[in-house]
């Protein structure tokens, strides 16, 4: 089963210095995904991770170290569906970005799940038909 790997998920991994024992879960998760190739990233989450960063050596070693892996390809549907997607949410009175919105046309166009931390893509799940990945070691 392949992933779609969140923003707030890689920023455990790559930001972090000293993680909490959830994080240590989603971390080590995160680590089995990409041992067995189930890892899927976005152009716009990629974006995301490399945002921020002040140091040039930091910058250049993370992006070498994402190019392990290929953006999924998005088409015209995508970034439709991403639109449509917002204006569901924000009908019903939930506000989001227009990155959770393209992960989440995304996740439904290749129908796969999406491994976030972030709790808005709970709200989104309310409207949207969204599938989320839930931790192995959660699901006992």
């Amino acid at each position: 089963m392949q992933v779609l790997v969140d923003t707030s998920v890689w920023s455990i991994v790559f930001r972090k210095k000293k993680l909490s024992e959830i994080e240590q879960i989603v971390s080590m998760e995160l680590r089995q995904l990409i041992d067995t190739g189930a890892v899927e990233i976005i152009g716009a989450i990629r974006q995301e991770i490399l945002l921020g960063i002040t140091s040039n050596d930091i910058f250049l070693s993370l992006k070498i170290a994402m190019q392990k892996f290929k953006d999924l390809d998005l088409n015209t549907e995508i970034y439709e569906k991403a639109a449509e997607n917002y204006n569901i949410c924000r009908k019903n009175g939930i506000q989001g970005s227009h990155i959770d919105f393209l992960i989440c046309a995304t996740s439904t166009f290749y129908q796969i799940p999406i491994f976030t931390l972030d709790k808005d893509f709970d709200l989104y799940k309310r409207y949207l038909p969204i599938s989320l990945y839930i931790v192995k070691s959660s699901q006992n």
